[in-house]
């Protein structure tokens, strides 16, 4: 298909029949494209949306976003995972209001110099912002391309990523950046989906080699494959009548600055017996006190992009708190809520908690 006109003009005459009626798209704010391109990294948009309505009502610019505490903006992100976005949301606001007096920065390349920003989300603000000619190239993108066009670069390369931005800026009406890039993204979305695509309505089945050629499933090509680890949480409820002990996560990784549980990792399924075994569980629980453990949760499978985790949820039932809890926060029970956690103890608490009160409405 060398007629990049006619690819641009039947894209958009499509978008114009089937496009979402999102709450992002027909503005032209960059603070809330920004919010709205961030919230859906790693997100459907079926969650985003709920997300999105809640954030910018709590935070309807740079200067509500880059006044608060990062506690704050953690507990909106509650449930969303991906932390490290909420975080440079964050710092990036900040940076925003101390360099630039709180106004967006309009040029490409100052605004992909901010933290947390790509050049996908970069070619979102500025396309969609101000229609500058910059392609979004997602994972939409990559696999409606690389079907149309039957090309087995991988795409979690650097030549790959080069090589279909490279394609996405010559199929790109310039003067209509904007509605290209949302078109583009849409169709993917909705149309050139992962798996069982229906092909038979496609508006590019005669021209799509992939289509032709009966290899749609072959694309995209991806060289690597991600290494999957699996580990095991043991997480420990100590509480007396009205409160319990929370930790937050400093390392970096997952989850830092959220709190929750005191926590056991280990790389292998223990037991009991062998857990108990273990340095960290002896310094907690000293032989000199009497506990009663009760397994509350077992084996809750929760899967993040590189890990799958196995929680197991104890509670533990002691007349006395050691002194080896003290390094923990104590936590009114009922105060639970103003502490941003993640996912797993969401779950836990959601079963603990009188009528289920602590799990969100953004579920």
């Amino acid at each position: 298909m060398k007629d990049f006109n006619f690819f641009s003009k039947k894209l958009i005459t499509w978008y114009s029949s089937h496009k979402r009626n999102l709450p992002w798209r027909g503005i032209y704010d960059p603070y809330k494209i920004w919010i709205s391109e961030v919230i859906l990294q790693q997100t459907r948009v079926t969650q985003g949306l709920k997300y999105y309505n809640r954030f910018i009502k709590r935070f309807p610019d740079i200067e509500s976003l880059a006044g608060v505490e990062e506690q704050e903006v953690l507990k909106y992100w509650q449930g969303l995972g991906y932390y490290s976005r909420a975080r440079n949301l964050h710092r990036t606001a900040k940076t925003i209001m101390d360099k630039y007096n709180g106004v967006f920065p309009k040029d490409y390349y100052t605004i992909l110099k901010l933290k947390g920003i790509g050049e996908y989300t970069a070619s979102s603000i500025t396309s969609f912002a101000w229609n500058m000619p910059h392609p979004t190239v997602d994972g939409n993108v990559f696999r409606f391309l690389s079907r149309l066009f039957a090309i087995d670069c991988p795409i979690d390369t650097i030549k790959g990523k080069n090589h279909f931005t490279e394609l996405a800026i010559q199929l790109m009406d310039k003067s209509k950046a904007r509605i290209f890039n949302h078109a583009i993204m849409e169709f993917g979305a909705l149309q050139c989906i992962p798996s069982s695509p229906d092909c038979t309505v496609c508006s590019f089945k005669s021209v799509c080699l992939a289509y032709i050629n009966h290899t749609v499933v072959q694309y995209p090509v991806k060289q690597y494959r991600t290494k999957i680890k699996e580990i095991y949480f043991y997480y420990f409820h100590i509480h007396d009548s009205d409160h319990l002990y929370l930790n937050m996560r400093k390392e970096k990784g997952i989850w830092q600055n959220l709190f929750e549980f005191p926590l056991i990792e280990s790389d292998i399924l223990m037991d009991f017996q062998q857990l108990s075994n273990t340095d960290q569980f002896r310094l907690w629980f000293p032989k000199k006190h009497i506990y009663h453990f009760e397994l509350i949760v077992k084996n809750q499978k929760h899967i993040l992009s590189h890990r799958i985790l196995y929680a197991y949820f104890y509670k533990v039932f002691m007349k006395r708190i050691p002194n080896s809890f003290d390094t923990f926060k104590k936590v009114k029970l009922m105060e639970i809520d103003k502490y941003p956690i993640h996912r797993l103890m969401q779950f836990y608490l959601g079963k603990i908690l009188p009528f289920n009160r602590f799990i969100s409405t953004f579920e």
